[in-house]
């Protein structure tokens, strides 16, 4: 039976780690050059797939 490769695995999971916190850093440069984008007590949500927040606000 073959053994499982752990240092493939830690390796997967520090990529993910590095792949989100840079996007947060992203979002976060994003807002801090935009300020419009986001008004205080809002909050940009994304969806489970990952994507990305709307620009614009919602009309209603």
């Amino acid at each position: 039976m073959a053994k499982t490769n752990f240092q493939y695995e830690k390796r997967q999971r520090e990529l993910e780690k590095k792949k989100k916190a840079d996007e947060k850093a992203r979002r976060k440069a994003e807002l801090k050059a935009n300020p419009g984008l986001a008004q205080e007590g809002e909050l940009l949500e994304d969806d489970e797939e990952g994507g990305e927040p709307s620009a614009e606000p919602a009309k209603e």
